[in-house]
Formats: structure tokens, sequence, C-alpha cells
């Protein structure tokens, strides 16, 4: 028997049960993997308190791990027992010590990501290649708003838009997190509790605003992103670490033709060519110039 942890409710961290599970031999397709590290995402906090209701109950929450397999189903190409390997899914199933997998969306580990790591930047990497190639397209000379620039995407998501040319307009809730967002990439850092992000924003751009504005925490930043837009400026809003945002009037987009996202990284890693390449961006990202996330 494998461990794992199970919720049987919708709640607070208390409802997160260790239970003995039967996890079974991989099908076709499938892979047989030990897990070795697991990722915690806010992803799993909206799925514990029930605000995503996409877990079957009883079910294991978690997205992302790593682990090494140790049998592999039938129609199974590319993989061998003992291999280190590193997944997202939008199954769920993460918080466990063994678990079945599907192989297409397991991808191999070099020798130089130790599992960790892997573990705690995987998802977050894929988001942010997702944000700056496919939804906001950093391009060298824009403006753009990272709101929480300290958090875990925050910082890679200011450290690769920095090091594609932009200039990065970061916010933080104190000084201690303006301090690792500067550390991250920002040229400017917004104290929000302090200052009026959309009024600093205009400040500090001369009055334009930024080309596009990354959101991850929905009801208390939406508004000061949206304001923050400069002419056809774009808002991706990603997460909502503060809650859901209210319905937006399409009326509003229109003051400065402006646009809005609100994207799903398991959308845009779908179709296995996809995932493959988007590993591969992070790997090659990592080698260039290494991730760093201050905690």
């Amino acid at each position: 028997m494998s461990k794992a942890i199970v919720i049987r409710e919708y709640g607070g961290p208390e409802i997160l049960q260790l239970e003995s599970v039967q996890v079974g031999n991989p099908g076709k397709g499938e892979l047989r993997i030990r897990q070795t590290c697991l990722g915690v995402n806010f992803h799993d906090v909206y799925v514990r308190s029930g605000l995503y209701k996409t877990l079957a109950l009883p079910g294991v929450p978690g997205i992302e791990g790593v682990g090494v397999v140790e049998d592999i189903g039938s129609d199974v190409e590319g993989f061998v027992v003992g291999d280190r390997v590193t997944y997202i899914t939008s199954a769920y199933g993460g918080y466990a010590s063994e678990r079945i997998l599907a192989a297409d969306i397991a991808v191999k580990l070099p020798e130089t990501i130790d599992d960790e790591t892997a573990a705690s930047v995987f998802l977050k990497g894929l988001t942010v290649d997702m944000l700056v190639n496919s939804v906001g397209r950093i391009q060298p000379g824009d403006q753009v708003l990272v709101q929480a620039a300290a958090g875990g995407v925050g910082q890679l998501l200011s450290q690769w838009a920095s090091h594609l040319g932009a200039t990065v307009i970061g916010t933080a809730g104190s000084a201690e997190k303006a301090e690792i967002a500067r550390k991250a990439g920002c040229s400017h850092v917004i104290l929000y509790r302090q200052e009026k992000v959309a009024e600093s924003v205009k400040a500090i751009t001369a009055g334009r605003g930024v080309n596009v504005a990354f959101d991850s925490v929905g009801k208390d930043t939406f508004a000061g992103s949206l304001d923050s837009l400069a002419l056809c400026g774009h808002l991706v809003n990603f997460g909502q670490s503060s809650g859901p945002v209210e319905p937006v009037a399409l009326t509003q987009l229109s003051i400065r033709s402006t646009s809005l996202t609100r994207p799903m990284l398991f959308h845009y890693t779908a179709r296995r060519w996809r995932l493959a390449a988007a590993h591969a961006f992070l790997e090659s990202r990592q080698a260039t110039t290494p991730v760093v996330l201050t905690v």
C-alpha cells in the first residue's frame, strides 16, 4: 500500500488526511512512478478550499511532482525503469508517495536539475513560458507590470521579461519583498499597500501606462492592473489568490482599446509537442540564465 493525502470535504488545511491507497499496475500508455518531491501551488489551495470544484471527492489533490519510473505499461516508448521524470497534470493525484501517470505528460529530467528544483519551478516555469512567449508576447522595449513580483511566478516572470529587454514594474507588499522583486529584475517596485498602483505606473511611464500587465492576484488588484494599461495594452489575469474577479463590462476595454486574457496552462500544454517545446525552453533558460527563487 502507498500513502496519499486525501480530501473528503472542502475546507482549511485540517481537512487534508494521510491515508493508505492502492496504486495498482500501469495500463496502456501509463507509467507507475515513485514520487520524490511534490509541488505545492495556489491551484491546490483553490481545490482544497472548494473555490475550484474540479477534483471529484474524495480525491487526492496535487498537480505537479517529480519521481522515478518503477513500472511501464504497454504502448509506452521513450522511458525505462529508473528514469527521473517531472509532470503537471489536470487529473490531480500528486499528493502521493506513488501514482499512475499518463506517459504523454511525463518529461525526463536531465542530471543537471535536482528533484527539489524541478518540483519547485516546473509548473511556474511553464507558466512563465506561456505568459511571455504565447500570451503576453514580450518584446524588447516593452513596459510591463507584474503584480506580486516577489512571489514564485512573479520572480521568474520578472527575470525573464527583463532578460527579454522589457522594463519591469513590480508590486510588493513590504520593503523586504520589494528588495526580492528588484533582485529578480524589476526596475521599479510599487509598494501597493502605500501607493495606488495605477497612479504610480503612470508616473513611472510618463503617463503612458504599460504594454502588458500580468496579474495573478485577481479581485484585489484587477482594477489597478486594468487602469495601468497604455493604449492598446493587454491585461493577463492568470490567478486569483485574493478571490475571483467580478464580471467586467466590455465597454471598459474600449476606453483605451485594451484587451483581456484569462489563460489556463493546461490548455497550452495539452498537446505533447507544445509541452516538449515549453520544457525545452525552460531547460535552455536554466542553462543560460539559471532560475533563482528567493523564499
